[in-house]
């Protein structure tokens, strides 16, 4: 597996286990953080860089500058996931 679809796979894991918990950064005992670069296109949870509103608006799997609430620790365990917004994988 090319390491891309190997990160679109992991991004899409986490994006599913997401889906399935209501509200994560305001759930009760809930210690999450923003993690950019790891959601696919349309699935990130809010900013997606300039041109964009909120919620479901990265165009591109993997954008940099989109990100996804993750279980606290997690995000740097993620390929291509980052603490910070990047450049990468920005829309064209």
């Amino acid at each position: 597996m090319k390491n891309v679809s190997k990160a679109l796979a992991a991004a899409g894991a986490v994006s599913t286990a997401l889906m399935m918990v209501s509200s994560p950064a305001v759930a009760e005992g809930y210690d999450a953080e923003k993690c950019y670069g790891v959601a696919e296109a349309g699935k990130n949870d809010c900013a997606a860089g300039p041109g964009t509103s909120c919620a479901g608006t990265s165009t591109v799997d993997g954008q940099g500058n989109a990100w996804l609430y993750v279980p606290e620790g997690t995000c740097e365990k993620l390929v291509g996931g980052t603490l910070e917004a990047t450049d990468m994988n920005l829309p064209g």
